[in-house]
């Protein structure tokens, strides 16, 4: 029964990411898929819940990570690198999702979208959190605006959506060690910061 959903759930996905989600009906997803409507409505109760299960996945995945992260780590900055880190890598493991959800987000229903809110918020609540802590202790600048270098990290992380491809130059992993180099040099109080994404490593030359 998982496998029916996850394979409902992937071919909507395809479907909606090709003909965006009002040009996919529920038929088409159940021929694809080789079930039954009986079968669709037996995991989602309409093309709604589907599209909001989409979006629900990826965000659920950074809340979740963020969150263990935050119960992980007394370091603020060691809690920052690893939010940074997992926060980057949902781009290559939901890439789809992700596309689905900047390509149909408006046509949530009121409800889901409440709910898709309120996880994005707790998220960026974590990482804003995260820069005051820091700031309390020490580890990060006293004179950054926590709440307006979070939202500077939300947007610069966010936007690897519009470039990121898997057949890219660097790996997903590469390109978080990149992210999470140059926000804790953004961040932190010394300049003697040295971390495995070298100079290097990001070096123009």
């Amino acid at each position: 029964m998982a496998d029916l959903r996850n394979r409902i759930l992937q071919e909507a996905l395809f479907l909606f990411e090709r003909n965006g989600f009002h040009g996919v009906s529920v038929n088409e997803i159940v021929q694809k898929v080789g079930t039954s409507k009986g079968g669709f409505y037996h995991h989602f109760t309409s093309k709604d819940e589907l599209l909001f299960v989409i979006h629900d996945t990826f965000i659920t995945y950074v809340l979740d990570k963020a969150m263990v992260a935050d119960g992980s780590y007394d370091s603020p900055r060691q809690k920052l690198e690893a939010i940074v880190q997992d926060f980057v890598k949902v781009f290559d493991l939901y890439k789809a999702h992700i596309s689905v959800f900047y390509q149909e987000n408006i046509y949530l229903k009121p409800e889901y979208e409440t709910l898709i809110k309120k996880k994005r918020d707790n998220f960026k609540n974590i990482i804003i959190e995260t820069i005051g802590e820091g700031k309390k202790s020490g580890d990060f600048r006293s004179d950054i605006p926590a709440d307006i270098t979070g939202m500077a990290i939300l947007g610069m992380v966010n936007w690897t959506h519009k470039w990121y491809k898997q057949s890219g130059p660097k790996s997903i992993d590469e390109i978080a060690d990149i992210f999470v180099d140059l926000i804790l040099r953004a961040v932190l109080e010394t300049n003697t910061y040295h971390h495995k994404a070298s100079a290097e490593s990001i070096s123009p030359e």
